[in-house]
């Protein structure tokens, strides 16, 4: 394939078990991954956790990220869509109470191929935020939920962490189409999410006023309780980490924040305590769930 699945659109030529261009992954999916995960929103983990499916590489190049070890080391096992869809219906057999793919942008097509044929649960898009309009449409009716990180409305900052200088109005386009697809919250009598959009927001060391120009967009654009916002407070240093990056938020940082969400109007999500940024909230990349898959032949 020739692709242009993200705003990049490099038009690297992936073939089945060869990568290119800025993501270098093939175009089978590779994961990393597949289990059932208890740390999401707990409108998306309830009780019994969500059926999230990790893929390995990313069109974003965040220098904080947690999960450097499949984003940008690209560890993971190149599987079939067949297999990818196997892995959903086991997760779905251990009680998930959705099908989450993590970081799916660059494998949007395997996605959209899998879910051909409706799951039985709702399925969540978990992505940075960084997405292509043609890509999020051809999406639509096959996505529930949308559960987009609003990284940066500064794009000095968004360019100098995540080598995406075009990052707030790519993103804005996205998380507006995302919810034209899906239309405003809804959940079931247990409180778990149906459909809707939940935009998460990492606070970063420093970057206080990023953050307020981020839910003033928010509270803008949407109306109370068209969209729930996740302001998070988990950001963790990194091995290397320099300058402002090298600390962790403080709290009185992150009261600031919490405190601007509320004065602006968002009541409709969540907050988190300190406890968040710790590296143990990071799940581990080890193929877990994997095990019964064939590795695909080079």
């Amino acid at each position: 394939m020739v692709c242009t699945l993200c705003p990049r659109r490099c038009g690297a030529v992936r073939t089945d078990t060869e990568g290119g261009g800025f993501c270098a992954m093939p175009a089978l999916p590779v994961v990393a991954r597949a289990a059932l995960h208890h740390w999401e929103e707990p409108c998306i983990s309830g009780t019994r956790g969500s059926g999230a499916i990790f893929f390995s590489g990313c069109s974003l190049r965040c220098v904080f990220c947690q999960n450097h070890s499949i984003s940008h080391d690209r560890f993971g096992k190149t599987i079939t869509v067949p297999q990818l869809r196997e892995l959903c219906l086991d997760l779905i057999a251990q009680g998930a109470h959705n099908i989450n793919f993590v970081t799916p942008t660059h494998f949007s097509h395997a996605v959209a191929a899998v879910l051909e044929e409706p799951l039985s649960v709702p399925v969540v898009y978990n992505c940075g935020g960084y997405e292509r309009l043609e890509t999020l449409q051809s999406l639509q009716g096959k996505i529930q939920i949308y559960l987009p990180d609003l990284k940066y409305a500064d794009n000095a900052l968004a360019e100098r962490y995540s080598a995406a200088p075009d990052y707030f109005e790519t993103a804005a386009a996205a998380i507006r189409e995302m919810v034209r697809q899906t239309g405003p919250c809804r959940f079931d009598s247990n409180g778990l999410m149906t459909s809707g959009v939940i935009i998460r927001h990492l606070l970063l060391p420093g970057a206080l006023n990023n953050t307020k120009a981020v839910l003033d967009w928010i509270s803008e654009t949407f109306v109370p309780g068209q969209v729930l916002v996740s302001l998070m407070a988990q950001y963790t240093p990194q091995p290397g980490a320099e300058g402002l990056l090298a600390r962790r938020v403080t709290g009185a940082e992150y009261r600031s924040a919490a405190a601007y969400m509320e004065n602006v109007g968002i009541q409709s999500g969540y907050t988190q305590d300190a406890a968040s940024a710790r590296a143990a909230y990071t799940p581990d990349f080890d193929l877990t769930g994997l095990a019964g898959l064939t590795q695909k032949e080079e």
